[in-house]
């Protein structure tokens, strides 16, 4: 027919032939009831397509010539055309089709079984007769019905479940919204239906879920709910601001209570405690963060962030730092493994990088060091070098230059004293023995070299280690640091029990009185010593007022030491072990007076730090403003501390006293550099 030229008659009676069946098929389905109509439906759709293909195979040759030639619709296409021009998108057929499906799919979401394989024919049909079909047919009304269906959901739940089982609710109709669409639904349905689902249960009540009383985003974090944490945190993130807003109120937490922590007056009174408490903060929300939140990096940045300004707001955190680095480093570590050891270094050095004033913790450090170091009470010389080379990382060479000059010293010490016993060999063995830590000024904490009286018999081997040192070292000044020594006393008590005292000097010099008295007034052990008062009442009272450790009794007995007392040898003295140690009174933390001198002299530190930097910038730039000057000074010094302006102000001011800026003479706010 083609061949002769009767194409168009062709093609039109297939037209006219297709329709007139399709129309006897429409009521067929029409006349299905209830659950039959969509299995009628189905049925008639595949034979329709089977009848579709046969009728394009034998009509191949016209398919393939006639039809290009003469623009006409091919026949597979055509077959679709009329079938949903015929059947879909029949009057009676088209909203019953639609009814049912949105029908089969409430039933299923109120927990029914349904025929997935019969929804699965229907909707494929739907988007095998075009896009347009299966969205404008179907999908703009099955969207529109599901976020009534989650809005009325939602207030229902919101209004009887805490936060954390509302979050389960939301993600298992989440989950079975992408298992519907993955068995029944167009895949490009996905999106859609997961942003109806987010936005009606998650982005409409994020601000109360988040806030909901005794159970939203602060009790999670308080009671580590790790999984509705996660659970929480993969639900916002589909919310636009879901995370920041989880983020905001994470961090007013974490502020909140670290602010609690660092201003607590009572949990203050124990440092290490102190510092362990905020070491016991960060691993938990690093956990929080690790296993709930995905190890999202703008949380870890939020949580860096509020503890740098808690941490900040007590001024005496470095020293607490400092004091908890002791305690671990003389005993604490003791038997731990090395993994374990720097595992703990690290934590301290995490907490270091908070401090803004890492020139206040230096002091600190230096003077505990300095402690530990010559008391021989460090646990380990290799643990010490670690956080020594971590700071050094941290900080540069010149923050830890001095430190490494105390472990220098130490080692010089040993051969001097080495040198020391081999000039002594002949000499008479009954002189005491004497250990001596030559320590090099500007390496070392500076201590006031106190007043102390040392026994004539521990002079004398004094006298001949200045003597020696001396001899071998031109140009040198030693001057005894009483205060900072210890010694090693044999004594028998009037049982006839004997014991070896570990003891300070202080302490050595007091009781090697009662060598040649019985008893004696506190003014006769000051006049006898010259220990300063203040240090001679501590020794005292450690030797005389502490349980177990009785070794001097006083009248009259009470816990403090009185400028009348009187004090005698204990001859009733016991203990269980042979060595003795006589620990002083001392404070753990420093008094007021001591914390307003170190204040001092890290202000006076500070100073050159302040005035090299101004130099340096002032010579590269030659001319600056005074903004920049204190902004660009701030950005230099801000690894070590953060310097006040109107310090930064005072220094220019002397700088310009000693003629190395000057002001510019237009505008008095701009300085120049005078080389």
């Amino acid at each position: 027919m083609v061949l002769h030229k009767f194409g168009d008659k062709l093609y039109s009676g297939l037209v006219t032939a297709m329709t007139m069946h399709l129309k006897e098929i429409s009521k067929s389905i029409e006349a299905a009831e209830g659950g039959f109509f969509l299995e009628e439906l189905n049925r008639k759709w595949t034979e329709h397509i089977d009848g579709t293909r046969m009728i394009r195979d034998i009509l191949m040759y016209m398919d393939r010539t006639f039809i290009p030639n003469t623009h006409k619709t091919p026949v597979h296409e055509l077959g679709l055309n009329l079938w949903r021009d015929n059947i879909i998108h029949s009057n009676k057929i088209q909203t019953r089709l639609l009814n049912t499906l949105l029908e089969l799919v409430q039933r299923e979401r109120t927990g029914e079984v349904i025929d997935r394989g019969l929804m699965q024919n229907a909707t494929k049909m739907l988007r095998d007769l075009g896009s347009s079909v299966y969205q404008e047919g179907f999908e703009k009304l099955f969207l529109m019905v599901s976020a009534n269906f989650y809005s009325v959901e939602s207030q229902q739940f919101i209004e009887s479940c805490d936060c954390g089982d509302y979050l389960k609710k939301a993600e298992r109709r989440l989950n079975e919204e992408m298992e519907r669409v993955s068995h029944y639904l167009d895949p490009r349905s996905l999106g859609k239906i997961t942003d109806v689902v987010v936005k009606e249960m998650i982005d409409n009540n994020m601000l109360r879920l988040v806030h909901m009383e005794n159970s939203g985003l602060v009790n999670m974090l308080m009671d580590d709910k790790y999984d509705d944490l996660g659970r929480m945190y993969s639900l916002f993130r589909r919310v636009p601001n879901g995370l920041s807003t989880i983020r905001d109120v994470m961090m007013s937490h974490i502020r909140e209570t670290g602010k609690q922590l660092v201003t607590d007056s009572e949990k203050l009174r124990d440092p290490v405690g102190f510092v362990q408490r905020l070491l016991d903060e960060k691993d938990k929300h690093d956990k929080i963060i690790s296993s709930s939140f995905n190890n999202d990096k703008t949380f870890q940045n939020g949580l860096n962030s509020a503890f740098e300004w808690f941490i900040n707001l007590n001024p005496r955190t470095p020293e607490f730092i400092s004091l908890f680095v002791d305690d671990k480093l003389r005993k604490g570590l003791n038997g731990v493994t090395e993994e374990n050891v720097e595992i703990v270094l690290d934590k301290v050095m995490m907490l270091f990088r908070y401090l803004q004033e890492k020139d206040v913790f230096e002091k600190y450090y230096k003077q505990h060091l300095a402690k530990r170091l010559l008391s021989g009470k460090t646990v380990s010389d290799d643990a010490e070098r670690s956080l020594i080379v971590k700071l050094k990382t941290e900080c540069g060479y010149q923050f830890t230059s001095k430190l490494e000059g105390m472990f220098t010293d130490m080692k010089t010490s040993e051969d001097t004293m080495q040198g020391f016993y081999a000039s002594q060999a002949g000499e008479n063995g009954d002189n005491p023995t004497l250990v001596v830590h030559v320590l090099t000024t500007g390496s070392w904490p500076t201590q006031a070299s106190s007043t102390c009286n040392l026994p004539a018999e521990i002079l004398r081997v004094c006298e001949k280690f200045k003597a020696y040192y001396l001899g071998i070292h031109t140009g040198r000044r030693l001057s005894w640091q009483t205060n900072m020594g210890s010694a090693d006393l044999k004594a028998t008590f009037g049982n006839g029990q004997k014991h070896e005292l570990n003891v300070s000097t202080h302490q050595m010099c007091v009781l090697m009185l009662f060598n040649n008295s019985d008893r004696l007034s506190y003014k006769e052990i000051e006049q006898a010593t010259e220990i300063p008062s203040s240090d001679l009442k501590r020794c005292l009272q450690s030797l005389a007022c502490v349980k177990s450790k009785l070794v001097l009794r006083k009248e009259p007995m009470s816990k403090d030491i009185g400028e009348n007392d009187a004090f005698f040898i204990n001859d009733k003295f016991t203990s269980k072990h042979y060595k003795v140690k006589i620990g002083t009174v001392v404070a753990q933390k420093e008094s007021e007076p001591e914390k307003q001198e170190t204040r001092q002299r890290v202000e006076e530190d500070r100073k050159p730090q302040i005035e090299a930097a101004i130099v340096r910038i002032m010579k590269s730039r030659r001319v600056l403003d005074h903004n920049n000057v204190v902004a660009e000074v701030t950005k230099q010094l801000q690894s070590r501390f953060l310097p006040n302006p109107i310090v930064i102000k005072k220094r220019i001011e002397s700088l310009i006293e000693r003629e190395f800026l000057e002001r510019d003479k237009v505008d008095r706010k701009t300085y120049r550099y005078l080389a």
